[in-house]
């Protein structure tokens, strides 16, 4: 099934490399450098998946999912965080704020290609 990803990550380097790993696996990326611009893009483009950074300047991953799924036209996309935020709180925190995953960098293709098909 092709999928819409919405990618949320303040780093070119990150953003270009998913942007190939979900364009090789079949998907359409969508790109947003901050927090900020991925809520307005989210609210836009109505992605089927969002891949969200933590540390992002202005707003992090975890305010910007906080606010997506308090909004009624953004809730129902699933967020996966990929991240360098590795430890076990963190990991719980990006639990309750309703992500369905959480992919710690370095991540393999594999990994970003399994939330795709999750």
């Amino acid at each position: 099934m092709l999928r819409r990803v919405l990618i949320i990550d303040d780093a070119l380097a990150d953003r270009t490399h998913l942007e190939r790993i979900v364009s090789e696996a079949g998907h359409t990326p969508l790109l947003a450098d901050s927090g900020v611009q991925g809520i307005e893009r989210a609210k836009r483009d109505k992605p089927d998946l969002i891949l969200m950074d933590v540390n992002m300047p202005e707003m992090d991953g975890f305010a910007a999912t906080r606010k997506l799924k308090a909004d009624e036209a953004t809730r129902h996309i699933p967020v996966v965080f990929v991240t360098s935020k590795n430890q076990r709180a963190e990991m719980a925190w990006g639990q309750m704020l309703g992500a369905r995953g959480y992919v710690t960098k370095p991540y393999s293709r594999e990994q970003i290609v399994a939330e795709l098909n999750a």
